[in-house]
C-alpha cells in the first residue's frame, strides 16, 4: 500500500464478528459490497475474533465460527488475492496498538458509548473491562492500517467518531502519526428487516426461525419462509408508508433483480402477495445458491482455508507492524 504515486488507492477496513452464520441482512447490506469494492480500494477484511471475547464464548464453537466466517467471505466473493483477508488475533499489532489507544481515550468517552449500555443490559453477569474498552480496540483495528475509510451501519457511527476523536488526540499530542478515516458512503446495501416483524431489523439472534434468512439456507426453507413473510390486508404490491412488510420484500427483491419499486410494482400490477412472496423467496434461492455451494467447497478443502488466512495474517502483519513502529516511537517505547 506504497503512497508513492498519485494514483494510491484508498485503504478500506471492514470487519465482521464470528457471531454465527450470516443472515440474507448482512449479505445484502453489508458483505456482498465488499466484493465489488475490490478493484477500486485496497481493502482488509478481518474476522473479528478478538471483539468477541467481550461476551463467554465456548472455545471450541468459536474456533468453528471463525473458520466458517472466514470460508462465508470468500464464499460471497471477498477474494485473498485482490484483499486482505485475516483473522484479527493473527495480527498482534491489533491488541498493542489497543492497549496504546486506551491510554489516549478518556473514561468518559467509553462511558458514553450506547452499545456498552445496550451488551451490559443483555449480560449483567459478565459486565467486564473489555466490554467497556473495545472501542479502543476498534479505533486500533482502523488505524494499523491507516485506513482511509470505513463502512460504518447506523449502530457503528459512533465508534468511528471516537476512533477519529482519538487519533486526533493521538497527532496533536505525538505528531502526525494515523490518518484520519472518514465514513464509506459508497453504494448502500439495503436495509433488511425481519420476515416476522418488519419494523425490527433481521437478526442471527432472532428466536422465530421463520424471522431469519439464513445465507446457507436451502431454495426450500428459503422460499417457505417467505412465503410466512408479515404483510398486511391490503393486496397491492407497492411501496408506500404503512406497508413495512411489503416495503421490506420489495427491497429485498429489488437488490436481487435490480429492479426499482415503480418496476416491480407494475410486474406484480393484478396479482397477489402470495404470488409476489414466493417470486421474493425464489429471487433469494437463486441469489444465495452459489454462495452456499462455494462454502461447501471451502470447507471440504481446509488445506486452501488455512493457507488463505495465514497469508492474510502475514500481509496485514506487514502493513500493521509499520504503524506499530512508528508509534512506539512517538511514544517513547523502545523497538
Amino acid at each position: 500500500m506504497s503512497e508513492t504515486t498519485t494514483e494510491r488507492k484508498k485503504v478500506i477496513l471492514s470487519g465482521i464478528q464470528p457471531t454465527g452464520i450470516f443472515t440474507l441482512g448482512n449479505y445484502l447490506g453489508a458483505i456482498k459490497t465488499w466484493g465489488q469494492m475490490q478493484d477500486d480500494y485496497h481493502c482488509c477484511y478481518m474476522i473479528a475474533d478478538l471483539h468477541a471475547l467481550t461476551v463467554r464464548q465456548e472455545p471450541a464453537k468459536l474456533r468453528k465460527q471463525v473458520l466458517e466466517c472466514y470460508a462465508l467471505l470468500l464464499a460471497c466473493g471477498v477474494d485473498p488475492q485482490k484483499s486482505i483477508v485475516f483473522i484479527q488475533s493473527q495480527v498482534p499489532a491489533h491488541a498493542e496498538l489497543g492497549w496504546v489507544l486506551s491510554c489516549n481515550t478518556q473514561f468518559g468517552e467509553l462511558s458514553r458509548m450506547t452499545q456498552f449500555k445496550d451488551k451490559s443490559a443483555k449480560h449483567p453477569e459478565n459486565i467486564n473491562a473489555g466490554l467497556f474498552t473495545y472501542p479502543s480496540l476498534m479505533a486500533a483495528d482502523i488505524l494499523v492500517y491507516q485506513a482511509d475509510m470505513v463502512p460504518v451501519g447506523e449502530d457503528q457511527k459512533q465508534h468511528l467518531e471516537l476512533t477519529r476523536d482519538v487519533a486526533g488526540r493521538f497527532n496533536n499530542v505525538y505528531g502526525n502519526t494515523f490518518r484520519i478515516p472518514e465514513p464509506y458512503i459508497g453504494k448502500q446495501g439495503a436495509r433488511i428487516m425481519s420476515l416476522a416483524d418488519p419494523t425490527r431489523k433481521m437478526s442471527k439472534s432472532d428466536e422465530n426461525q421463520n424471522a431469519t434468512v439464513s445465507i446457507l439456507d436451502k431454495s426450500e426453507q428459503i422460499v417457505k419462509k417467505f412465503k410466512r413473510a408479515v404483510t398486511d390486508s391490503d393486496m397491492e404490491v407497492c411501496y408506500k408508508e404503512g406497508k413495512d412488510g411489503i416495503n421490506n420484500l420489495m427491497s429485498i427483491y429489488s437488490v436481487v433483480t435490480g429492479k426499482n419499486m415503480d418496476e416491480i410494482t407494475a410486474e406484480f400490477a393484478g396479482k397477489g402477495y402470495g404470488d409476489f412472496k414466493v417470486a421474493v423467496g425464489e429471487a433469494v434461492a437463486e441469489e444465495l445458491r452459489p454462495v452456499r455451494e462455494e462454502f461447501d467447497r471451502l470447507m471440504a478443502d481446509k488445506a486452501y482455508l488455512e493457507q488463505c488466512y495465514r497469508e492474510g495474517a502475514e500481509k496485514a502483519s506487514r502493513i500493521a507492524n509499520r504503524t506499530m513502529e512508528k508509534v512506539k516511537r512517538k511514544v517513547g517505547l523502545i523497538g
